[in-house]
């Protein structure tokens, strides 16, 4: 089958295209932005992607196009459709499906399905319990939103035995919606046996109205959960609370307090797996805060669903490598280190940034100074929902440099309450100037976005060493 891709670069379609091409069918697609980490493995993969969606990409003639859920009916201000090709197909009545449905039919329907939810961690916690089923031996295939340094690829059917593929596939259960015809949460298509649920709060403005939206799809996930099923809950969670209270079919298991089955006792870093009370193995590991301590106890207990002893989850999660943009070190120039993380939410920006402070205090380098240098990319940011929130989300930064160009909302008077800590510029060239001017050595610069961001990591590690020279 030749399949052609509309949409290829993102996540999801960058490892659907992956799976696809290992299970042997032609894969090309095309899109507007392309940027690492998936286009270094679509490159690697040999697929070949075409810049743009223009109508001349028809004459390829695959035997169904597959629609990413960027593409839409929209119409560019002149009339002209933002999508030519998309036009084409419904014009020529040429096959087209979503890329969860061709996931569901040609990968998960024979498979057990581990999928991780939740509005933050879903990447991380993935990547964590797909490692854990690698090491116990288990082959696991796995579908990720992001590149797992363990494994160095996004994605992948899995080990065979036998002539038969193994059983378990584990994927990143997204709550964002499937395509333009089709308004589900990708989720809804995955039918998953072992179902995390790592968190829950608002985002995807663009497409919810508000929290309620959300939960009414993780509602939706939890009916299509067998009753020999197990969902894993974070029991920190009201939001989670109320979306269990509306059903549950299958058996609940939970994480993250005091009477939970499993929870932790420690630091971070290094900590006990208690389950059901009782010690059940020990984590010790380079990663650090709360939020992956959690992250960890879904993932292994996730891994106990299907077999795995805890001792051994522990023992794999010991050399868990993280994943590509997840406080990921790019450089270090003039005695100043840059990072790179996914970070775009309120939440998850102050997670990263009181993850690093919490890692610098504790190796006792309270002294040195975390500048946080952001853009609000995604489409919640962008429409500005939650910039009431940034100044809480940027406490713990020395400085807050934000990016905000092509933004509809006034960046500097959502920063105000943090004075003269924060900055805003315009252009990428003036973002450079504010961040070297006032870098110093000890200084961690940490980058967050959830796309390219311009390349402002490079160009920040070329500036610095060309001021040391």
């Amino acid at each position: 089958m030749h399949i052609h891709i509309l949409g290829i670069c993102g996540t999801f379609m960058g490892g659907l295209a992956a799976l696809a091409r290992e299970s042997g069918h032609t894969v090309t697609g095309c899109d507007a932005g392309v940027y690492p980490p998936m286009s270094e493995q679509l490159r690697a993969l040999g697929i070949d992607v075409v810049s743009g969606y223009g109508s001349e990409q028809m004459a390829l003639r695959p035997d169904v196009f597959v629609i990413g859920n960027v593409v839409s009916r929209a119409r560019l201000a002149e009339g002209a459709p933002k999508f030519p090709l998309m036009e084409a197909i419904l014009d020529a009545g040429a096959p087209y499906i979503s890329g969860p449905q061709w996931l569901a039919e040609h990968v998960l329907h024979s498979r057990h399905v581990l999928a991780v939810a939740g509005t933050h961690g879903k990447t991380t916690t993935t990547s964590m319990l797909a490692w854990i089923l690698e090491y116990a031996g288990l082959e696991p295939g796995f579908l990720i939103g992001g590149v797992p340094l363990n494994f160095g690829i996004s994605a992948r059917l899995g080990g065979q035995a036998d002539g038969q593929q193994q059983p378990f596939f584990v994927i990143e259960a997204d709550e964002y919606d499937t395509a333009f015809f089709d308004k589900r949460s990708k989720f809804v298509h995955y039918h998953p046996r072992t179902l995390v649920l790592n968190n829950l709060e608002f985002d995807h403005a663009d497409i919810f109205d508000n929290l309620a939206a959300i939960e009414r799809q993780f509602q939706h996930l939890l009916r299509t959960v067998p009753a020999s099923g197990q969902v894993i809950v974070n029991a920190r969670e009201p939001a989670l609370a109320r979306v269990l209270e509306a059903g549950v079919w299958s058996e609940v298991t939970r994480f993250g307090t005091e009477d939970s089955q499993w929870r932790a006792s420690g630091d971070a870093s290094d900590f006990e797996v208690l389950r059901s009370g009782h010690a059940a193995g020990r984590v010790h590991w380079t990663l650090t805060g709360t939020h992956n301590q959690l992250n960890a106890l879904a993932a292994i207990a996730a891994a106990a669903h299907v077999g795995v002893p805890p001792s051994q989850a522990c023992a794999a999660l010991g050399s868990f490598q993280n994943v590509r943009r997840r406080m990921e070190v790019r450089g270090c120039a003039g005695g100043i280190t840059v990072y790179d993380d996914f970070a775009h939410h309120p939440t998850a920006i102050r997670t990263t940034v009181d993850g690093l402070r919490h890692q610098l205090d504790a190796g006792g380098r309270s002294a040195e100074r975390i500048l946080a240098i952001f853009e609000p990319r995604s489409n919640t940011m962008r429409l500005g929902t939650m910039k009431e929130r940034l100044p809480w989300a940027l406490e713990n930064a020395a400085q807050a440099f934000c990016y905000a160009a092509h933004l509809d909302w006034d960046a500097a008077a959502a920063l105000a309450p943090l004075g003269a800590r924060a900055a805003v510029a315009y252009s990428v060239d003036e973002l450079l100037q504010r961040v070297l001017a006032a870098a110093r050595s000890g200084d961690h610069l940490l980058c967050m976005s959830n796309g390219g961001f311009e390349h402002v990591h490079e160009r920040l590690l070329e500036a610095l060493a060309a001021q040391q020279q």
